[in-house]
């Protein structure tokens, strides 16, 4: 029987990173994937997804191209052509991972990891099965997408983010169940093609967990594109009419309405995929696998990463658990720091935040003060046409330690690292304050938010 330093089940973000730091480190590492590498990220989630929006973008900005006095006639654009495009993105990416796994010398098994005990894990692809022994196991599985319980939603054909990259004929309208990350996204998408796209949320505004004035901002920004967005509104029952899929949709209030669409993208939200550990006797909270900080289980030569513990679940936090894990089967004893963690969103007007939320500190009793800065005074962002936008610092009041930052505009989700940096390295706004930002640059901001927060405000 083969025997391993390490076992990774699931070939994500989470997983073959933490494949690729293990061999790097000279331990001897078997990666096990049952679909595709680069896992939901990979190929149905974040890379599908900023491919369309950037197709979206275009076509945005050369109807807005007008302005400028660039006229450009008869824009056209194929569906099949984006699909395309987009599965030759894929193949690239899960090429590049391929060739790394190789180079590195990661054995990699195709097929189904199921955890026999804390020490041996089978593989079955194609009826066949295969027992490896190992050291240590990393349950890197990843998610699927949740299907809530609605009336019969299994009966209507729906689409999640497992088929809605695939679509080859543009919906002539589109109703999207959740309004999320990933609704928001796919609703600007949509909407930007063509479709008569509708946001269907139940909390009482869209990406409920983000900064509310942002959620503000891109409400607007998205209703003023043409989506209809309901909010406060709970999807009760679904049916099939001509082709058409029916929502009846309540408010709390009580009253009730019909939704129609061509078309219906479910995106509430993911559940943990746990077939790897059926057989096996591991620690939950609720759906999630429970680990301690060193993202250790229960059993300790077993540990989870990723969206199977619940938390955040982005890839990049799952990359970084994975080469935390590693450091703790080195025997570095490390723990996790979810403190200064990115968090983005990708519409056309985007969004990013890292660190603590107004709210969080407002539920703390945190003696903070919060500064605004617009970015309609920033000399690139009107170059660019989309002067739409701030960026808030909230820090400590009396010695300006930076608490968390939120920023809404054109490519933040780019610049929000400049913002981890100032504060993974506990920099205060005094010292983002004197920092020489390029000019023009959207980088400037931070300068701008940072001396308006000290009394010193330049512009």
């Amino acid at each position: 029987m083969t025997t391993f330093d390490v076992i990774i089940i699931g070939g994500g973000p989470g997983g073959y990173v933490a494949a690729l730091r293990g061999a790097s480190e000279g331990l001897r590492v078997a990666l096990i994937e049952a679909e595709q590498l680069g896992g939901t990220c990979l190929n149905q989630g974040c890379i599908p997804s900023k491919t369309y929006l950037k197709n979206a973008e275009i076509l945005e900005e050369i109807e807005q191209g007008k302005q400028r006095g660039i006229l450009v006639k008869d824009v056209e654009f194929s569906m099949e052509g984006m699909v395309t495009y987009k599965n030759s993105v894929l193949k690239n990416l899960r090429m590049g991972i391929q060739s790394l796994l190789k180079a590195r010398k990661i054995e990699v098994f195709n097929g189904l990891g199921l955890i026999k005990n804390s020490q041996e894990v089978e593989v079955i692809s194609n009826n066949e099965k295969t027992t490896l022994s190992t050291k240590n196991i990393i349950i890197a599985t990843g998610s699927r997408p949740l299907i809530p319980k609605v009336e019969g939603l299994e009966n209507v054909q729906y689409h999640t983010t497992d088929t809605i990259f695939d679509l080859k004929t543009l919906p002539k309208s589109l109703t999207i169940v959740g309004g999320g990350v990933i609704g928001v996204e796919l609703a600007d998408v949509f909407s930007s093609l063509g479709s008569k796209v509708t946001i269907i949320e139940y909390s009482n505004r869209i990406i409920a967990m983000e900064d509310e004035e942002a959620s503000k901002a891109l409400h607007k920004k998205l209703h003023d594109k043409g989506i209809n967005i309901l909010t406060d509104h709970l999807v009760t029952s679904v049916s099939e009419e001509n082709g058409c899929k029916m929502l009846v949709v309540e408010k709390k209030s009580g009253e009730k309405d019909v939704i129609s669409s061509e078309e219906l993208l479910i995106a509430v939200g993911r559940t943990p995929n746990d077939s790897a550990t059926k057989h096996i006797d591991l620690a939950y909270n609720g759906a999630f696998i429970k680990v301690n900080d060193h993202l250790q289980t229960n059993i300790s030569t077993i540990y989870a990463v990723g969206d199977v513990i619940g938390g955040y679940q982005l890839a990049h936090v799952a990359s970084a658990e994975g080469l935390t894990v590693i450091e703790n089967i080195l025997g570095n004893q490390k723990k996790m720091d979810y403190s200064i963690v990115p968090r983005c969103i990708y519409t056309n007007l985007q969004i990013a935040s890292i660190g603590q939320s107004e709210n969080d500190l407002k539920d703390k009793g945190v003696d903070y003060t919060v500064t605004k800065y617009n970015l309609f005074g920033n000399g690139k962002a009107q170059t660019l046409g989309k002067k739409d936008g701030f960026v808030k610092v909230f820090t400590d009041s009396k010695y300006g330690e930076i608490y968390g930052m939120c920023m809404v505009g054109p490519y933040v989700t780019e610049l929000i690292g400049q913002g981890s940096a100032y504060m993974s390295l506990e920099g205060t706004v005094y010292e983002m304050a004197e920092m020489i930002q390029p000019h023009p640059s959207l980088s400037e901001i931070f300068m701008e938010v940072a001396n308006l927060s000290i009394g010193k405000g330049v512009h």
